[in-house]
């Protein structure tokens, strides 16, 4: 009865919604589009969701993450939206991680999912997921937000196009502001969110026309949509093969920091401690090593540095930190590490 009004469409019937209970679908983010996504897919009967997300739930995230409330403030988002999207429909099964998605952790999340849905709002991590869902040969559907437009396309898709097709990498440490920087009308990622999970159910349902090689760009402050057509470039799908596969076949694993070693090497002398955040973001850790350099100032003020010396990185949550690590390990540095869920950890230390 639950899925009755979809059954009767003819291109789903009961061997769709079969497709749809056995289908096993990785959601990375659970903020703002991950919301939507979440519950579309839930409500449709999607039998396996696994949720990936370090971050927990903040009162700004409430105008626009519908599956949260006040109460929830502080509390895992990944742990959350499980328990939410399992109270809306039981009869599926949900993973939840509450960790962001690394290099150091993408073998053993991806496991044996069949689609992962890209949510995120860090540059180099879309690159990441590309890369993995590119060497395991399974699609991944995009999307973004900015203030009042979105995006959304769907990559590594039956042999087509790779995020690094429509978005070749960057040199340098790529800074693009999210919505915590640049604002968003908070309806805008559930448009978007649902956009998504329409063409995951598209594509487990064998249905219809993905959005592969193609790019819908949505305007909601002036209503309008506009499709752009894109190729397929064989050498950015055969560079992010090869990443992916290098990734997944790699033994050597760099653990994050946990608060307790965070702590220690910050007592350390001669170890250099670098706060990426922003000079307004609180609280403020103090330590006779730590210097506060925003992420978007890291790449200029890292040639002042020796690629010998050994550095600490933290942020609030530890996505910058991770993404400035990985440019610094990328740019030649030996001795980097940084902690693993952020500042947010330490809050013990500030009370």
């Amino acid at each position: 009865m639950r899925y009755a009004r979809q059954i009767i469409l003819p291109e789903i019937g009961e061997t769709g919604q079969q497709k749809l209970q056995d289908a096993r679908i990785l959601v990375i983010g659970a903020g703002g589009l991950g919301c939507p996504v979440l519950q579309n897919l839930a409500s449709a009967g999607v039998g396996n969701i696994g949720i990936v997300d370090g971050d927990v739930v903040d009162e700004t995230n409430l105008h626009r993450q519908l599956l949260y409330t006040l109460k929830d403030c502080g509390n895992s988002k990944a742990e959350t939206a499980k328990k939410v999207i399992l109270e809306l429909n039981p009869e599926i099964n949900v993973t939840a991680f509450s960790e962001f998605f690394t290099a150091q952790n993408a073998i053993r999340i991806v496991d044996d999912y069949q689609i992962i849905v890209d949510c995120t709002d860090v540059i180099t991590v879309r690159y990441l997921i590309n890369d993995v869902a590119a060497a395991k040969r399974i699609p991944m559907v995009y999307a973004s937000i900015h203030k009042f437009e979105g995006q959304v396309s769907v990559f590594n898709y039956k042999n087509g196009p790779s995020y690094r097709c429509l978005f070749p990498e960057q040199e340098g440490l790529n800074t693009t502001p999210n919505c915590a920087v640049s604002g968003v009308l908070g309806v805008l990622p559930n448009t978007i969110g649902t956009f998504q999970a329409t063409e995951v159910l598209k594509i487990i349902l064998e249905i219809g026309e993905v959005l592969s090689g193609k790019l819908l760009h949505y305007d909601g402050l002036h209503f309008q949509t506009q499709l752009i057509n894109f190729s397929k470039n064989p050498k950015a799908v055969e560079k992010s093969i090869i990443n992916g596969s290098l990734l997944l076949n790699s033994k050597k694993v760099i653990e994050d920091l946990t608060p307790e070693a965070f702590l220690e090497k910050c007592s350390q002398s001669g170890i250099v401690v670098i706060d990426v955040r922003e000079l307004e973001e609180s609280p403020e850790f103090k330590g006779e090593n730590v210097i506060r350099i925003p992420l978007g100032q890291l790449e200029e003020y890292s040639k002042k540095l020796d690629k010998n010396q050994e550095i600490v990185l933290f942020c609030q949550t530890g996505q910058r930190s991770q993404q400035a690590m990985n440019y610094l390990l990328k740019s030649g540095f030996v001795g980097v590490f940084h902690l693993g869920r952020g500042i947010q950890s330490l809050k013990n230390q500030f009370q």
